[in-house]
């Protein structure tokens, strides 16, 4: 039985017709490819070469032998080149999921980590409601769904990512856009904008007010946190919304304001229980976890304050 190596020394004294130029073109001493050949020889009982007019050429009895190594060698340099397209995400389209609040900064600031790591790699990326996630995963729609909340399927899982907290928004000529922080009932006594409690994204902002004993009664009710945003934007109220959210927002014609109560919560990723993950799907998840890391360290957008219970 040849080694790879072996097959790899032999081949490049076909192509180099010596042992001197076979070392170089393996990089690798001269005697370490004469002793390789000289065992080489003796396990399998006869000569692959002879010296004919100065160079190695392979002996009669090895002909055959060398056309199915030449062989072997090709398969070799393909399976090379297969790993190597692999390796930068060559002719793979990978598919994920992402509930709105954490698509809009956090996802495409993984997916650019990921696409440093496999150039090539072609990614097909996905909003999602939160009540959608468990047939993105069970349909195999993509691989990856990543949440603001976790949900409760036996075939599914559900990773911690990064516990986040809420933020209030409103207009820079608002009333409370010229606090340093501002309470529960501070942002109660004023329109709310917000998404329905009942939606489970909702929910996280409904119960901020539920423990502070307070009605979440919103005036402006919309689908996804940019919406809120933009409504915010033409001073028609205030909202409660998630940090990474606005986590690119410092300029954007919005005051954010930290809360002082308490707001944090868990997001997740999901995925298939019966499902290896691929190296793309644990690159992005790597990168992911950095970036909502590096948000929350950053604390809140434009207020110079960190939330050090996060």
């Amino acid at each position: 039985m040849m080694t790879l190596r072996q097959i790899e020394v032999v081949r490049a004294i076909m192509v180099a017709g010596s042992i001197a130029g076979a070392a170089r073109l393996l990089n690798v001493a001269q005697p370490g490819v004469s002793r390789t050949m000289k065992h080489l020889d003796s396990t399998l009982g006869f000569h692959l070469f002879v010296r004919q007019n100065g160079r190695y050429v392979p002996s009669p009895e090895a002909r055959r032998v060398f056309d199915q190594l030449q062989e072997m060698h090709k398969k070799l340099e393909d399976l090379q080149f297969s790993i190597g397209q692999l390796n930068r995400g060559k002719d793979v389209e990978w598919s994920l999921a992402s509930v709105p609040s954490i698509a809009n900064v956090m996802v495409p600031r993984a997916i650019a980590g990921l696409r440093a790591r496999y150039p090539d790699l072609v990614v097909d990326f996905d909003i999602i409601k939160l009540e959608d996630a468990i047939d993105y995963l069970l349909l195999e729609r993509g691989e990856l769904a990543v949440m603001s909340y976790r949900l409760e399927h036996p075939a599914l899982t559900f990773e911690p990512l990064a516990i986040g907290h809420l933020v209030c928004i409103c207009a820079p000529d608002h009333p409370l856009a010229g606090l340093g922080e501002v309470t529960v009932a501070q942002i109660a006594a004023f329109p709310l904008i917000g998404i329905d409690p009942n939606d489970p994204y909702g929910g996280i902002m409904a119960g901020l007010f539920q423990r502070a004993g307070l009605s979440y009664d919103i005036s402006i009710r919309a689908r996804f946190g940019t919406t809120v945003c933009a409504l915010v934007k033409q001073n028609l109220g205030v909202a409660v919304i998630d940090i990474f959210t606005v986590a690119d927002r410092q300029n954007s014609g919005l005051a954010i304001l930290p809360i002082r109560e308490p707001t944090v919560f868990q997001t997740y990723v999901g995925m298939r229980k019966d499902a290896e993950l691929s190296s793309y799907a644990e690159t992005f998840v790597r990168q992911l976890r950095q970036t909502m890391t590096a948000t929350l360290a950053a604390g809140t957008p434009g207020s110079g304050a960190k939330r050090g219970h996060v």
